[in-house]
C-alpha cells in the first residue's frame, strides 16, 4: 500500500513515527467501571431477608404454621443473645474456630487426594474406568447412614471430622479436574505432538493451564461441602473433645436456647460465604481474567 493510501503515514515521515501515529490511533482500552448493582443487590436482597425473618418472629409463623414466635427469634434477639454477652459469644467463636479448622483440613486433603486421582484416570483409561464409579458411589452414599459406621470404627476425635469433609467433598475436584484435563483442544495437542513434547510438559504446560477454570470452580463447591462435612461430623461425634459449632449448637437445642442456635446458624453461613469468596478471589488471581469464570 502505497503512503497516500495509508491514513496514518503522512508523506516524508520516516518508519519510526509512522508507529508513533498507529499507537495515537489506536482506541484506548477501555477501564473497568464499577457496577453498584454488586453492593445495591445483595443489600437489597438482605433488607428484604432480615424483614421477612421478623415478621416470622412477630406473626408469620404464627399466622402460616399455628407455632409461637419464639421458635424464630427475631434477628436483634439473636444478635444480643449470641453475640453480645461475651459467654455465648466466646463459646461460639471458639466452635467455629474448630469446625474451621477441620473444614481446611479436611479441604486440604481432598485437592490433594482429588487432583491426584484426577490426573491418573486422565493418563489411563483403565483407571477411569476402575475408579470413578467409585466416586460416583461415595458421592450418593448417604452420609447420616455412614457417619455412625465411622464413629464405630474410627472413634470421636478429629480424625473421623476430617474423614467424613473428604468423603463429602472428593467428587466435585476429581470430576472438574478430569473433565478440564480431557477438555484441551485437539489442535493445541496437535501442537505440542509436533513438538515432541513428553508427557509430562503436555500434563504440566497445557492440560493443567487450561484446566484451571475447571478445576477452581471445582475447589468452590468442595470448600462448601467441607464445611457441611464438618458441621454434619460433629453432630456425630460429639463424645470427643474440641467441640465445633455443630456440637455447641447442639447443646443449644438440647437447653432449648433458640437464640444461641441461630448465632451459630449464623456463623456457619458467614463461614460458608467466607470460603466462597476466598477461592473466587483465587480464581482470579490463578486464572487471570482472561476466561469467562472470573467475570
Amino acid at each position: 500500500m502505497s503512503d497516500l493510501h495509508n491514513p496514518y503515514i503522512v508523506p516524508g515521515e520516516d518508519a519510526g513515527e509512522v508507529e508513533h501515529h498507529i499507537l495515537d490511533a489506536a482506541p484506548p482500552t477501555p477501564k473497568a467501571k464499577f457496577e453498584w448493582s454488586t453492593v445495591f443487590g445483595p443489600l437489597a436482597l438482605f433488607i428484604v431477608f432480615m424483614g421477612l425473618w421478623q415478621y416470622m418472629h412477630e406473626s408469620g409463623l404464627r399466622t402460616f404454621f399455628d407455632k409461637p414466635g419464639f421458635l424464630v427469634p427475631s434477628p436483634v434477639t439473636v444478635i444480643n443473645e449470641s453475640f453480645m454477652r461475651s459467654r455465648p459469644r466466646g463459646k461460639l467463636l471458639t466452635g467455629l474456630q474448630w469446625t474451621a479448622f477441620v473444614a481446611f483440613i479436611g479441604l486440604a486433603i481432598t485437592i490433594v487426594v482429588g487432583m491426584a486421582l484426577a490426573t491418573i484416570m486422565a493418563r489411563a483409561k483403565w483407571a477411569e474406568r476402575a475408579v470413578y464409579p467409585y466416586l460416583v458411589a461415595l458421592q450418593a452414599m448417604p452420609v447420616l447412614a455412614i457417619v455412625p459406621v465411622i464413629a464405630a470404627v474410627f472413634g470421636y476425635g478429629l480424625g473421623p471430622r476430617i474423614f467424613v469433609c473428604v468423603m463429602i467433598s472428593i467428587f466435585p475436584v476429581a470430576s472438574n479436574t478430569l473433565f478440564g484435563l480431557l477438555s484441551v483442544d485437539k489442535g493445541q495437542h496437535d501442537l505440542f505432538t509436533l513438538s515432541g513434547a513428553s508427557r509430562l510438559t503436555r500434563l504440566f504446560k497445557l492440560q493443567f493451564p487450561s484446566a484451571m477454570p475447571a478445576i477452581f470452580t471445582g475447589f468452590r463447591i468442595s470448600a462448601g461441602l467441607s464445611v457441611i462435612g464438618a458441621v454434619v461430623g460433629e453432630q456425630f461425634f460429639r463424645q470427643g473433645s474440641k467441640p465445633g459449632i455443630g456440637i455447641v449448637i447442639e447443646e443449644y437445642r438440647q437447653k432449648i436456647r433458640f437464640p444461641q442456635i441461630y448465632g451459630g446458624l449464623v456463623l456457619v453461613a458467614a463461614l460458608g460465604i467466607a470460603v466462597f469468596l476466598l477461592f473466587g478471589w483465587l480464581t482470579k488471581v490463578v486464572v487471570g481474567h482472561w476466561h469467562e469464570s472470573t467475570r
